[in-house]
């Protein structure tokens, strides 16, 4: 099959929906030979800011010359970004031929996320990667990925999201999230409400699983030059971060976290490699700035947690007006994630994100109405970022968020590039 033949096959298979569980994936990697079972997995789980986190690992454990797979989801704008090795993502003929293989072995009624999942697995055990970084899905012990597993995992901050998958309490996710803790394994774990913090201790205590904390045993505060990290051996002032937003403090001090940690089961990274990583680290689509004119911030926050962080980021960004491209998924608190947001906005321009289930620009244009802020119906993405460009003054800001799904239409559309939407 070609490349588009390929992934038309792969994203037909969102017709088995998700279905959580490890029976399909185990049979699966056995049927692959258990590339798993080869790798080094470093596991990170959580609802915020999991990307932005194992981005930052990535890039160290690859600054200090360790060769490092990271698996993440969704994409942003390309299936490929999904699957990278060292910062570069898998080639088109590799996502053939493994999928074909993968696809072969698979059981009936397997999803595309198990597949994918898979393929990483076999390309990192084959390409024989130092560590694989796996990024969950929306879940934790019962999320394909932890079919693996892992010598750390690492928990980000959760929030409410995916309640009907998850549950409707911070506990209730949390418990799930939880799930990717090992026995034995320590856990490196972000900033977290009191609920979630109660879990996850439980779970590591009954587990005997070491227990690192953000604000107790590590921590990072915005200085004078940059981001000052208080590590548990380790203190490093003036850190540069490549990804933006002030909100990745947190993702930062926690991917450093881990990596103090990874250092105790083998792993030798120096101050530098550290230092390195942080500044180089790349997650395009959060806190992402196009210097315009007009410009244009991108920022992936598709909850209220998400949100709200993003609000606070926004604060130290002048600007004469805030023009808020929005777009987001019908299943979400549209309301919760526009919260933060519409006191600072001066105009929105609602859209629909071109995948299954985008909440109609129409509904969203009339729902921030209600909410007090002056709002227009852009229809598609790309023509409701035209429309708040023609908008905008030299001294305005256009923010595009919402949704990952409409940032990287966006993005997308702003560079020329091809954007390939798929939810899942």
């Amino acid at each position: 099959m070609t490349y588009e033949e390929t992934l038309t096959h792969i994203y037909g298979l969102r017709r088995f929906g998700i279905k959580p569980g490890l029976e399909r994936i185990a049979t699966l990697l056995e049927r692959l030979g258990n590339p798993h079972e080869r790798l080094r997995v470093v596991h990170v789980a959580g609802t915020n800011g999991k990307g932005s986190t194992a981005a930052f690992l990535a890039s160290i454990l690859t600054t200090g010359g360790y060769r490092t797979g990271l698996f993440t989801s969704p994409h942003l704008t390309r299936f490929t970004e999904r699957i990278r090795i060292d910062g570069t993502e898998i080639a088109e003929d590799a996502v053939c031929r493994i999928a074909g293989l993968v696809m072969a072995a698979a059981p009936d009624g397997t999803t595309f996320f198990e597949i994918v999942t898979a393929m990483a697995l076999r390309y990192f055990a084959e390409e024989q990667v130092t560590v694989a970084i796996l990024e969950a899905g929306m879940g934790g012990g019962s999320d394909a990925t932890s079919a693996a597993f892992g010598i750390l995992s690492v928990i980000t901050p959760v929030a409410l999201d995916h309640c009907v998958w998850l549950g409707d309490s911070l506990a209730a996710i949390a418990r799930e999230k939880a799930g990717i803790i090992r026995p034995g394994r320590p856990v490196v774990l972000a900033e977290q409400q009191a609920e979630v913090l109660d879990v996850i201790k439980e779970r590591s205590t009954a587990l005997n699983s070491p227990l690192v904390r953000f604000g107790s045993d590590f921590g990072a505060s915005w200085g004078t030059d940059g981001l000052d990290y208080q590590g548990m051996g380790r203190v490093l002032s003036g850190l540069t971060l490549g990804i933006g937003g002030r909100y990745q403090a947190v993702n930062a001090a926690t991917a450093l976290a881990a990596a103090e940690l990874l250092t105790t089961v083998g792993y030798s990274l120096a101050d530098e490699a550290l230092r390195s990583g942080i500044s180089q680290a790349r997650w395009p689509g959060r806190m992402e700035y196009f210097a315009g004119p007009p410009r244009i911030i991108f920022d992936g926050a598709h909850n209220p947690a998400g949100a709200l962080a993003l609000a606070e980021s926004l604060a130290g960004v002048p600007r004469r007006r805030l023009i808020v491209v929005v777009g987001v998924m019908g299943d979400k608190d549209a309301a919760g994630i526009l919260g933060p947001l519409l006191p600072l906005t001066d105009e929105v321009v609602a859209v629909t994100p071109a995948v299954e289930r985008g909440l109609s620009s129409a509904e969203l244009a009339a729902l921030c109405r209600r909410l007090g802020v002056s709002a227009t119906d852009g229809g598609r993405v790309p023509e409701g970022l035209a429309m708040a460009r023609n908008m905008a003054a030299v001294d305005d800001l256009i923010l595009v968020c919402g949704s990952l799904f409409t940032v990287g239409e966006a993005r997308s559309a702003l560079l020329a590039q091809r954007f390939e939407p798929f939810r899942g």
